[in-house]
């Protein structure tokens, strides 16, 4: 290699080059000659073939022969060990160097390599072998200064991995691998939501199930299904109950209405108990509820209310007309929608100005709702009225405060005295309960179905005493209760409604004998043997007819007692 700088080559420049030796890293080392040493060099070529002869042989062809030796008188050469040594050729380039000659180019202190005139020595540079792995306590060694051009590796075209390729390729690595781990993490993520949202579903469905089962109405499961005649699961759960008796201090008579918290259904109820429910007195004589209320008090009425409806009530609470008018009053009113035009009761001008208006969402203060829960249109059963009284029940339990301690202080406002066990404390606590109930809508006002004789059947009474009161309905014996037949004889249909109702409320059983042909003036109680004129007398006074007006005659059949009403009948008087 390195052809252009080699001795015999002819050269591309002026003066041809010579190897003089090698540094310390085993690079040759170049000198220029002179054009006459050049040619002297080609004239005296290296024959590597030519004949030795004897002590003449140039080992590195040099063109010249060495000098014979000289012998002693030993034959023996002689040695002058100080004599001048011819310079040492190795590698036969003819050449004659001067003492002190540095083979590693560098011209001794002693003297200097003749040149031509102004020639000026090039050595090319030779890149040295990379450096390799030095101890970190070893100095490093300074290269000299080699020349006017530094030739590096990164150079040259051959060089196969540039860094900032490099980088390029490890930056895209990184790209990938950091695009992969996000994959892998959002489908790990995923598949966490989906595992959790399985487990959800799974406890909703298994609670869900284990309610239905719970409650008794999951298909095929539930103990009635399973076991016929079995107690319904409604009976095992746990109620408060408070009976409520509505005293009209003004025009008279009751309306009653039990209050009911079912705290396992979570649900609220108002059932409305008519006048004529047919009830057992502490003698075992069977008789009416507004009777009971007015002659055996609130602890007589719960007890039997309780034996025939098959649940327990917990207390009574005497509510007269003052009292619901201030409860309305301190609550702010209510607004219920109203079914009838209910005119000023201490108006006494015909055609006078309602003081209640028919229509949704009246709002009715205090006078207001109670003229309202007590009224009765002409020509309406008693029921009607019933209806009313439970409608502003739930109107003001919807007002009053879901606090239960509000609640105790509105009901301590009243100022009222209830019958003990009752406490204000207890009254309070458990309309706040109701009160909240009703806000959220799971309150219902239900009417209690009673037959003309004021018994109650399994039939027609099970949506109320089985579904809410979770009791069974326990009637006393119908026939034990006066049967009374009424014939009208007055002109005004209106007054067998309210014949209908006095007997009922006063414990017998009401029969419709149709309305005769004309009118009487004189009222009739009519009874059919001496055993009966006692029964005779007493409906003659529930009805307010005088005495006189019994009498032994022939009564309708089915009938212990037959009345005919006369104009002498005045139904207020009853």
């Amino acid at each position: 290699m390195n052809d252009r700088y080699d001795t015999g080559n002819g050269g591309y420049g002026a003066d041809p080059y010579e190897i003089v030796g090698y540094d310390e890293y085993g690079r040759p080392v170049y000198q220029q000659v002179t054009a006459q040493q050049a040619q002297h060099t080609q004239q005296a070529g290296y024959d590597p073939y030519a004949q030795q002869q004897g002590y003449g042989y140039d080992p590195y062809a040099t063109g010249q022969q060495p000098p014979v030796p000289s012998y002693d008188s030993g034959q023996q050469p002689a040695y002058d060990p100080y004599a001048a040594q011819s310079p040492y050729d190795p590698y036969g380039t003819g050449t004659q160097q001067m003492p002190g000659h540095d083979p590693y180019g560098q011209a001794a202190a002693g003297g200097q390599q003749p040149r031509g005139a102004g020639q000026t020595a090039h050595i090319p540079h030779q890149p040295g072998p990379p450096p390799g792995p030095r101890d970190p306590g070893e100095r490093p060694v300074e290269t000299p200064d080699r020349g006017e051009r530094d030739y590096r590796t990164e150079q040259f075209a051959f060089v196969e991995d540039p860094e900032g390729d490099s980088e390029d390729v490890i930056d895209w690595l990184n790209f990938t691998e950091n695009r992969t781990e996000r994959r892998e993490e959002a489908r790990r993520r995923a598949r966490s939501r989906l595992i959790a949202l399985v487990v959800v579903l799974a406890l909703v469905a298994v609670g869900g199930v284990g309610y239905l089962w719970y409650a008794g109405k999951l298909p095929g499961l539930s103990s009635a299904a399973a076991k016929p005649g079995a107690a319904a699961p409604v009976g095992a759960q746990k109620r408060d109950v408070i009976v409520v008796h509505l005293h009209n201090t003004d025009k008279g008579g009751t309306s009653t209405a039990l209050l009911v918290d079912n705290t396992t259904t979570k649900q609220g109820s108002t059932v409305l108990l008519p006048n004529n429910l047919a009830l057992s007195d502490d003698s075992g004589a069977t008789t009416t509820l507004a009777k009971s209320v007015d002659g055996d008090g609130s602890s007589g009425t719960r007890d039997q209310l309780g034996t025939v409806l098959g649940t327990s009530i917990q207390a009574t609470w005497r509510l007269d007309t003052p009292y619901l008018q201030n409860l309305v009053d301190l609550v702010g009113n209510i607004d219920i929608d109203t079914n009838a035009d209910v005119p000023d009761p201490s108006s006494k001008k015909t055609g006078a100005e309602p003081l209640v208006h028919k229509g949704s969402q009246q709002t009715l203060s205090g006078k207001m709702a109670v003229a309202y829960a007590t009224y009765r249109a002409p020509g309406e059963n008693e029921n009607a009225q019933l209806e009313r009284f439970g409608q502003v029940m739930q109107g003001t339990l919807r007002k009053l405060s879901s606090d239960p301690s509000a609640a105790i202080t509105t009901v301590q406002t009243l100022a009222q005295i209830l019958d003990p066990p009752l406490t204000d404390k207890d009254l309070g606590t458990f309309l706040a309960k109701l009160s909240d109930l009703a806000k959220s809508g799971d309150y219902k006002t239900a009417l209690l179905p009673v037959q003309t004789d004021g018994t109650l059947s399994a039939q027609t009474s099970d949506s109320v005493v089985k579904d809410i009161l979770g009791g069974t309905a326990k009637s006393p014996d119908a026939g034990s209760a006066v049967r009374v037949s009424v014939q009208n004889a007055t002109g005004v249909k209106d007054d067998t409604e309210k014949a209908r109702v006095v007997l009922l409320n006063g414990g017998f059983t009401f029969l419709d004998g149709g309305s005769p042909t004309g009118t009487q003036a004189v009222s009739k109680v009519l009874y059919a043997n001496a055993s009966a004129k006692q029964n005779a007398t007493e409906v003659a006074k529930t009805l307010g007819l005088p005495s006189g007006s019994v009498a032994k005659g022939t009564v309708s059949s089915g009938a212990d007692v037959s009345v005919v009403l006369g104009q002498d009948y005045k139904p207020s008087a009853s």
